[in-house]
């Protein structure tokens, strides 16, 4: 169920079904790692074109124009670095990656919505601190009561992430299809098999 609902929430466009660039920052790691930065095939040689990237590793497959034929990039590293964002948005995607698509009353995973610890009708605010992922069954059975109310306690406390733990959360959570050419940007900080 937890694959199920994550690959729903992203909802990958189907240009990406078919030869995927995976998009490296100039110092060689991924834009970000959830969702993975993927660029469609066509958006990775235009930019290649262009000579804003350059192409790292190709796919088998080649793709002709009547004057040119190119193998399709598989991994493309930008020229100019892109200073990651310091600040992590208040979005439902994030919520859930900090909660690792989990409910934070009885660690369910998917079907997820999100929850007011401290309900808006007794003054919570929509923010970082009073805001957790929760399943339907227990956003329900908590209703617009306390904690204590319903005698339900949270997994962890709410808080906000920092950009770098949302960027190690997302880690954990490798899409559905990796390209044997993007390993090695992906886990180059992970333990090696003997």
């Amino acid at each position: 169920m937890q694959a199920d609902f994550r690959t729903a929430f992203v909802r990958e466009p189907n240009s990406l079904k078919h030869h995927p660039a995976l998009v490296l920052n100039a110092d060689y790691r991924p834009l970000s790692y959830y969702p993975l930065s993927l660029w469609p095939w066509q958006e990775a040689v235009k930019a290649a074109f262009l000579d804003r990237v350059n192409i790292i590793a190709e796919y088998d497959h080649v793709v002709r124009s009547p004057t040119t034929e190119i193998r399709i990039p598989s991994v493309v590293v930008l020229k100019e670095f892109v200073k990651p964002q310091k600040r992590v948005a208040f979005t439902r995607f994030n919520l859930f990656l900090r909660d690792e698509f989990g409910c934070q009353y009885c660690g369910s995973k998917g079907d997820l919505t999100f929850d007011h610890v401290v309900p808006r009708a007794r003054g919570g605010i929509t923010s970082w601190e009073n805001v957790v992922a929760a399943c339907g069954r227990c956003n329900l059975k908590k209703g617009s009561k306390t904690l204590k109310q319903v005698g339900f306690s949270l997994k962890k406390p709410p808080r906000q992430p920092s950009s770098e733990e949302l960027r190690n959360m997302g880690r954990r959570f490798p899409p559905n299809f990796l390209h044997e050419s993007w390993v090695d940007y992906l886990y180059w900080d992970a333990e090696l098999d003997s």
